[in-house]
């Protein structure tokens, strides 16, 4: 889609034509798959048992070819991430779109190729990448997994006994802070950009930029809004408010900004 310009459903169904998509793409696409290894991940780096339902899962279905081109005008490219952290007040675990710039590392992983970012309190920041679609690397995992139950290996699951593991609560998708881009497509008339800005405003979000192309009075045009950082109850209420206006004419896009 970035690099041709081309659309969600046809990018997609070359992908199941190539076999990197399954005939029912949901898991790939709904950000499903992914949800289920970041469970995993965040077991085996936390220590506590797998808490899938307690992820926050959003998929690709809504991207389109027109956030693409004004993700790279902002200087970023647009990554399906699963994303899981440790704080005091527990352990988080999302997956959805974010914007990464263009000049970090994860932004280059392409194709059929995946990437898992780790950090540690001394290690600092790990980053293996391979490939993770075909036949190739599939049949090496099973094989892996095989071989690993032929030689009796069995050492706990999470790398520690079940006794062991934490009971650390989850942080709700609520608790989030950060940046967010928002793409509104709305009636271009005076005053439509002061509605907007004004619920905004009222809910506390604070702008960082804007991007508006053109005029073409009564037509629909794009607005692009980026912000500070911002709670994510706070960006959802907006939504809600600003979704309702009337120039507004379909449902905003949202797209969380994140530095990896």
């Amino acid at each position: 889609m970035r690099d041709r310009g081309r659309e969600f459903s046809e990018v997609l169904a070359d992908a199941q034509k190539l076999g990197y998509a399954e005939a029912d793409p949901s898991f790939d696409i709904d950000g499903i798959d992914a949800a289920h290894k970041l469970a995993i991940l965040a077991a085996i780096a936390f220590g506590r048992p797998v808490a899938f339902d307690a992820v926050h899962v959003e998929g690709i279905r809504a991207i389109s070819a027109l956030d693409i081109a004004f993700a790279n005008e902002l200087g970023y490219r647009i990554k399906l991430l699963g994303i899981a952290h440790q704080t005091e007040a527990g352990i988080s675990a999302r997956v959805h779109p974010c914007m990464v710039a263009q000049s970090s590392p994860i932004a280059h992983v392409d194709g059929v190729f995946n990437a898992v970012v780790a950090e540690g309190d001394f290690v600092g920041r790990v980053m293996l990448e391979g490939r993770g679609a075909g036949a190739g690397p599939t049949a090496s995992a099973v094989v892996a997994d095989l071989i690993d139950v032929a030689r009796g290996r069995n050492t706990p699951v999470w790398g520690a006994a079940s006794g062991a593991l934490s009971n650390a609560p989850s942080v709700p998708m609520a608790a989030h802070v950060g940046p967010y881009y928002l793409r509104l497509m709305v009636v271009d008339r005076p005053g439509v950009i002061a509605d907007v800005t004004a619920v905004l405003r009222d809910l506390g979000v604070s702008l960082e930029s804007m991007l508006q192309r053109g005029r073409s009075p009564g037509e629909a045009v794009p607005v692009v809004l980026v912000t500070h950082e911002t709670r994510e109850s706070a960006m959802r209420a907006a939504l809600e408010r600003i979704a309702a206006l009337g120039a507004v004419l379909e449902a905003p896009t949202l797209i969380r900004i994140e530095t990896v």
